[in-house]
């Protein structure tokens, strides 16, 4: 039995989970609502205070489901009451980050300014000129516009320079040497 797939889900107080017909869930709460259609074979079950997820039979494409269906559930809990976050550093002589309205401007060492535009329902916060905050309570959504913002200048190995994870550890190589 998968272990993730068994736990059930908590619910806390102020968040409301519905499931409609084809398993379309969708979950309200006071930062928001998120609605998914997850795998119309899991059976999805909502008793009081918890959500339960079952698998019809143990074929391994049902396994595998079943934890992937439990956890997509429990992250869009945990979205709509605390939200996700990513945070990012950049680092590097000359480069930063600004932010007006929607739009987060980047000076990444090339000859133009790398400007995006903040998805729907994300915000990217700007602290001080080095340190961005991707705010969001869709995961994959916070997830993938951070993932974004990190490949206009990845983190090269030799300075550090580029934009990184704020957990993330650059592995550092050894620069040239010169001839004796």
């Amino acid at each position: 039995m998968s272990r993730i797939g068994r736990m059930p889900i908590a619910i806390p107080a102020g968040v409301t989970v519905e499931v409609a017909e084809n398993n379309k869930v969708t979950v309200k709460g006071p930062k928001g609502s998120l609605e998914r259609v997850l795998p119309s074979e899991m059976e999805i079950k909502v008793e009081g205070a918890e959500v339960l997820v079952s698998r019809p039979n143990d074929l391994k494409k049902m396994k595998s489901l079943h934890g992937l269906t439990r956890t997509l559930i429990h992250n869009m809990v945990v979205g709509v009451t605390e939200g996700y976050q990513k945070k990012l550093e950049v680092n590097g002589v000359g480069y930063r980050a600004a932010k007006s309205g929607n739009k987060l401007t980047l000076n990444l060492g090339y000859s133009h300014p790398v400007e995006m535009i903040d998805p729907e329902g994300i915000e990217a916060v700007v602290e001080g000129q080095n340190v961005i905050i991707v705010k969001g309570i869709d995961k994959e959504k916070v997830g993938q516009y951070a993932a974004e913002i990190r490949n206009k200048r990845r983190p090269e190995p030799y300075k550090g320079k580029g934009i990184k994870y704020a957990d993330e550890t650059i592995r550092r190589k050894v620069g040239k040497t010169g001839k004796k």
